[in-house]
Formats: structure tokens, sequence, C-alpha cells
């Protein structure tokens, strides 16, 4: 065949472009397994971090083994429950993580959604809340950790699709998440979620609320929408789990066994109906 004929560059052209296609699906077929496990990984360091826990991760020799061994000490159990708080048989909680969207698209009585169970070093419980909403260009998404009292915020992780750098991006920082340790979720008996307000220093005496971040007004009320429309969805688990869970509270050190080592020190801001306050 003449190689300088056009049937020849076609030709020549097409087959080159079908085995780049081949080799290309080959490998990402082959590479699926490690993104989801890399995907996976990056999902328990999160709900890690909420606790406080698998803060080393980037330092480890080995990142993956480093959060599965936290995981396995630190996440003690995960449950699907749904509107009324049950918890629903059979529901993979893990698995529901990457379907949370539609979810919250459902109609609240249809709705299951996850809920991760941590500790502390102390043994005491923690529940951890993933959380699904809307910033200005794109989804929101985190985890809120409430301590045994299922009021108190024991910690916080946000993250993002494509908000802005340097201003909605900033929810990512330790500096926006550290301030929902210590706040509270209740006002009350009324489940008011937080408020993120403008203005440096416009939360501190305010226990239901965090400083939003300066100029990126649009993401800080999207963390706190997602925050209370979460919460409304959890609303029936808070409840029962309110009036069912016994907060330990050891009376003596001899009980307690306790140590400053043991205990994280952070910031700590009955049995009745609950109600939920939507934010405008």
């Amino acid at each position: 065949m003449n190689k300088n004929s056009n049937s020849y560059i076609i030709i020549y052209s097409t087959v080159m472009v079908v085995i780049v296609a081949l080799v290309l699906a080959f490998a990402s077929l082959s590479l699926q397994p490690i993104q989801k496990a890399n995907q996976d990984n990056e999902t328990k360091g999160a709900i890690l971090m909420s606790i406080g826990q698998g803060m080393d991760a980037e330092k480890a020799k080995d990142k993956t083994a480093y959060i599965n061994e936290e995981y396995a000490k630190y996440i003690i159990e995960s449950f699907a429950v749904d509107s009324k708080g049950n918890k629903v048989e059979g529901a993979d909680a893990f698995a529901l993580l990457g379907s949370l969207k539609d979810e919250y698209a459902k109609p609240e009585n249809e709705r299951v959604l996850p809920v991760f169970v941590g500790k502390k070093d102390s043994g005491e419980k923690l529940y951890i809340l993933p959380l699904w909403g809307s910033g200005l260009w794109g989804p929101l998404w985190g985890y809120l950790a409430l301590e045994s009292d299922m009021t108190t915020i024991y910690g916080a992780v946000f993250d993002h699709k494509g908000e802005t750098p340097g201003l909605g991006a900033e929810i990512t920082t330790a500096a926006f998440q550290n301030q929902f340790k210590g706040k509270s979720i209740f006002n009350g008996n009324e489940i008011v979620g937080i408020s993120v307000l403008k203005g440096a220093g416009s939360s501190a005496d305010n226990p239901n609320a965090v400083d939003a971040i300066s100029g990126g007004t649009i993401t800080s009320r999207g963390v706190q929408n997602m925050i209370i429309s979460n919460l409304q969805g959890y609303a029936g688990f808070i409840e029962k789990t309110k009036s069912e869970d016994v907060v330990s509270s050891p009376q003596d050190e001899d009980q307690a066994n306790l140590t400053d080592e043991s205990t994280p020190d952070l910031p700590v801001i009955e049995d009745q109906s609950l109600t939920v306050r939507e934010n405008e």
C-alpha cells in the first residue's frame, strides 16, 4: 500500500485511535479498584478528622494503613436511620455516603441517612452525621460530630467541589472548622443548627453561631443551610438518642481513670420532644 495515499493515512489513523482507546479503557478499568480504595481512604480520613483523629495521615509512611488502623480503632459502629430515627436493617452506611444527594432529593419520610459512631480515648461515644448541601459554585459536604449529649458539637469537617480559592474554599481550613467545637445545635428544646454570622467576632457570645468567611458570604450561608437542613433529617435519631442513651459522667478519679493525655481539651458548651427551626 502506498504510504502517501489518503487511504493509508485514514486506515493508519483509525487503527491507532482504536489501539489507544483500548489501552485507555483497559487502564481505566484496571485502576478503578485503586481509585475506589483511595476515595474510601479519603472519606475515612475526613470522618476521623471530625473527631480529632487521623491528623498525622500525611506524615505516615503508609497513609492507607495508618488511616485504616485509626478508623478501626476510633469508629466503633455505623448504621443508617430513617426519618423517625429507627435503624434501617441491611443498609450500608458507608455506601450511602456516595448517594446523599439522592437521599435528600427524596421526600423526608423516604430518606435513609448514614450515622457513624466514634469514641474518645475515654470510651465516651461520639455521633458523626454526614452532611450534604450547596455552595456558590457546586456541592458542599462534610461531617458534624456530636458529643454523647447529642447537643454539643465535638468537631466539624467541611469540603467542596468548586468554591473560590481564598474565599468560599476557606471552609476547609482549621480556622473556620475549629469555631464549631463546643457550639450547640440546640436552643432550649429546639434544634436551631449553627448560624454563620458576618463580621469578625460576631459569634463570640453566641453558642449557636460561628463567624462567616470574609468574602465568602454565599458559601458561608451554604454551610449554615446545609447544617440545619441535614439536622432536620436527623431530628428523629437525635431525639431517640437523647432519650435512650445515658451520658456517662464519672464521679471520681478511680471510676474515671482518665488523664489529660487521654482526654482532648475541647471547649464544652432533657428529655422532651424536639422541634426544628429552619433558617431563613
